[in-house]
């Protein structure tokens, strides 16, 4: 056991709070960051009429859900406040009312019980992850992040971590949510499409796969979207419905042939043998099966999340939490939300960041 191991001991059982953007989550890990308990509040059926999150019914939501679902958690945990070690809490990137409501919920448990508390990125959470199902996974690795508002590719190692790649307008998961909605599969659109598609043939359309030139391993969404309005424009309301499950299928493939391929350029490119790829993305059933099918041919070590882990849970905030305060990170009560929170990489020069 090395020092940050014996380090994360220390603040363990932890309690986390997600609050990022729809989904009301709590969270404790025990020392050696297995899940006791890993609650979550969906929102989804507030939001579903819209088409999407309604920032401010998502805050009255989380004001509404975050003690009970705490208390659900403890309960699960067999545990009470008193047997908390330490708090960790999203800080950011996300909306602005919906960070608020967790983090003062949890800067307020942690004054009361006098324990440390930490502020941690949404991304650090999805990029810890990878490790709770799998905690003898290389640290030396790549990390695909792949979710509704992020698309990321990151060399992880010793040193830190190394933007490799990343969108340059949407996001993998705003593809698939815009594609539903335009196919009139309704709202999450990732799960519909996904559905939709396990019943077409993704050889049945083709939709263009994006090449964005120059030196990082960028991605482009927004012309893939753009395709698809263009290809239905021309499309009768009849040839649509009876070719919905082929066009899904088709789209899927163009956003997840793109994914993979990336990712694996990615890999040869760090000179790695280990490939991570979390966010709520990487629930897609075929996403999943492209990569290990190529992953066990290529012989790249995996990491996929299971399910639970996928989407935005607190079970990864703990975990990451769990590093953040082996390596001296705090949060006091004067810690704010920060929506666009920036999410530190290993510098290629002075001035390089990665904006949340």
């Amino acid at each position: 056991m090395n020092g940050h191991q014996r380090a994360r001991g220390c603040f363990a059982p932890i309690l986390a709070i997600e609050t990022s953007c729809d989904e009301t989550a709590a969270a404790v890990l025990d020392e050696h960051e297995r899940a006791l308990a890993n609650i979550i509040s969906s929102q989804q059926a507030l939001h579903e009429r819209f088409g999407g999150v309604v920032p401010e019914l998502a805050s009255r939501a989380h004001i509404q859900n975050v003690e009970h679902v705490t208390a659900q958690a403890l309960k699960e945990a067999g545990l009470s406040f008193c047997d908390l070690r330490a708090i960790a809490v999203t800080q950011g990137p996300g909306l602005a009312g919906a960070l608020l409501v967790g983090l003062s919920y949890a800067k307020a448990l942690g004054y009361a019980l006098e324990i440390p508390l930490v502020g941690v990125s949404h991304l650090e959470g999805h990029i810890a992850s990878a490790w709770i199902d799998r905690p003898s996974f290389p640290r030396d690795c790549v990390v695909l992040i792949a979710s509704g508002g992020h698309t990321h590719l990151f060399h992880a190692s010793a040193d830190g971590l190394r933007l490799m790649g990343r969108t340059i307008d949407d996001a993998a998961g705003e593809a698939f949510d815009k594609g539903a909605q335009l196919l009139g599969l309704g709202y999450p659109g990732g799960p519909r499409i996904d559905k939709a598609a396990q019943c077409g043939r993704p050889d049945a359309v083709r939709f263009p796969r994006s090449r964005v030139r120059g030196p990082q391993l960028n991605f482009s969404f927004s012309g893939l979207k753009t395709a698809l309005l263009y290809h239905l424009r021309d499309m009768s309301s009849s040839a649509i419905e009876a070719q919905r499950n082929d066009l899904a299928a088709g789209y899927q493939e163009a956003i997840v042939d793109v994914l993979e391929r990336q990712a694996f350029a990615a890999v040869r490119q760090a000179k790695v043998s280990a490939l991570a790829v979390v966010g709520g993305v990487s629930a897609n059933s075929r996403l999943r099966a492209r990569l290990t099918a190529r992953a066990t041919i290529e012989g790249i070590e995996l990491a996929l999340p299971s399910l639970a882990y996928c989407t935005d849970n607190a079970a990864m905030i703990a975990a990451a939490g769990l590093r953040a305060l082996a390596e001296g990170r705090r949060a006091s009560i004067e810690s704010e939300a920060i929506p666009n929170m920036a999410l530190p990489i290993t510098p290629q020069n002075p001035h390089e960041y990665l904006p949340g």
